[in-house]
């Protein structure tokens, strides 16, 4: 049951170290979790929210897409799509993402962004695996969907970076995706290693010295798909709540694109928090064959080059998803 491999992770004073199946799962798990929160409040603004729900605190379904209590968008599937093409080429074939990203549009997801279908159907056209540089690409759909390149090579980081920027490109040509992309991959990894709040604010630092309009200094508030506004509506909350559940509903009251933003805090606040801080009602709510998906899937891709997620050696192993 799920409520014992929450339990697993704690001991009699209730505080034992974070082990990285732990982060993993939260990681993931929490992904999820932010992109059904997020959805039903999808392209609706902060004042919208209030006058409906008050603050937006259940996983409950409906929003634009009319979904069913639990289930996820296009976040969570096309991350799902990338973490089965890591899965079955045990290690890195760019074609072979990229047939799955095709699989997973002919499919029909609930959603697909503008930018993810022209360049999926760019490369099931003409092959390529390179979107051209566009102004149009500076969207967040390139980096919603990359944490299965961090856990599957969590080990090499210049690798872990190439493989985040090359996933991107298939659909993603433009420098704020490319420089989003590497940055929350390396914030993510840094947070998996159990790195710390220290380690992702300088990550931060870097990257807003490196494009000041990532600043969460200049936040105003705005939380729409495009790139500058996603990372900054993500990392301002990131550094200012020290939980994982206000920092979820911080950032998806924000609105407008809250089911990315929603999916990219919950991955940061569960990298940072493990599984365990996953309020359990929320857990529940997911739809559960695809929580069982994600958990089996973070497994298969920490086992691919660190030897963690089977079922021995670490405390969590072995628990299946009810």
């Amino acid at each position: 049951m799920l409520e014992a491999l929450i339990d697993k992770t704690l001991s009699d004073d209730g505080l034992p170290p974070l082990t990285l199946l732990d982060r993993a799962l939260g990681a993931y798990l929490g992904l999820a979790i932010g992109d059904a929160l997020g959805a039903t409040v999808e392209f609706m603004t902060p004042r919208e929210i209030m006058a409906k729900y008050g603050t937006h605190r259940e996983i409950i379904g409906g929003g634009w897409l009319h979904l069913k209590p639990g289930q996820v968008t296009d976040d969570t599937t096309m991350a799902l799509a990338l973490g089965d093409a890591i899965v079955k080429a045990r290690g890195w074939d760019l074609r072979e993402v990229a047939e799955h990203y095709v699989a997973w549009m002919r499919a029909k997801p609930v959603d697909c962004g503008a930018t993810c279908r022209r360049g999926i159907r760019r490369y099931m056209l003409e092959g390529s695996l390179e979107a051209p540089q566009n102004e149009g690409d500076a969207g967040n759909g390139a980096v919603m969907r990359n944490l299965p390149a961090v856990l599957g090579f969590l080990n090499d980081e210049a690798t872990m970076l190439a493989h985040t920027l090359a996933q991107g490109r298939v659909t993603h040509g433009h420098r704020l995706s490319d420089l989003a992309n590497v940055a929350l991959a390396r914030m993510t990894a840094a947070l998996l290693r159990g790195q710390g709040m220290e380690a992702a604010r300088a990550i931060a630092d870097e990257l807003a010295a490196t494009e000041p309009r990532f600043s969460t200094e200049r936040y105003r508030g705005a939380a729409t798909g495009y790139i500058v506004d996603t990372l900054q509506t993500v990392l301002y909350h990131f550094f200012t709540h020290d939980d994982f559940e206000s920092y979820l509903l911080a950032v998806v009251n924000r609105g407008d694109d809250a089911d990315t933003t929603g999916a990219l805090a919950g991955m940061l606040a569960g990298a940072r928090f493990g599984l365990r801080a996953l309020p359990r009602r929320w857990l529940r709510a997911l739809d559960p064959d695809m929580r069982h998906r994600i958990e089996v899937q973070t497994r298969q891709l920490l086992s691919l080059h660190t030897g963690i997620g089977g079922r021995s050696g670490d405390p969590l192993a072995g628990a299946a998803a009810p």
